[in-house]
């Protein structure tokens, strides 16, 4: 699942949601570990990077482009997923 895949909301959008049986919760699902300890004894913890932080100057269209398609409302993230969507169809 990538974060494009995801939508962010409210606790009071999930209440309607399952008052509308929206939301669906299976049963069945297995609980806890399902990996064993052979996948435990490899796996290692890494963290994740640190972003860095750079004064990007850009167009004022360019800006108000993304700024208007988002409401205001993470812009700059949407900004950062499309050169990293770019960045990674360029990498192969």
């Amino acid at each position: 699942m990538t974060a494009q895949d995801m939508k962010r909301v409210s606790a009071e959008e999930i209440k309607r949601m399952r008052q509308k049986g929206e939301l669906h919760h299976d049963r069945d699902a297995p609980e806890g570990e399902s990996l064993g300890p052979e996948f435990w004894a490899k796996a290692e913890v890494k963290s994740p990077e640190k972003p860095r932080s750079v004064h990007l100057k850009l167009p004022r269209d360019v800006f108000e482009f993304f700024y208007k398609e988002t409401n205001g409302k993470g812009h700059l993230t949407r900004m950062q997923n499309i050169l990293k969507a770019y960045v990674e169809s360029h990498r192969n």
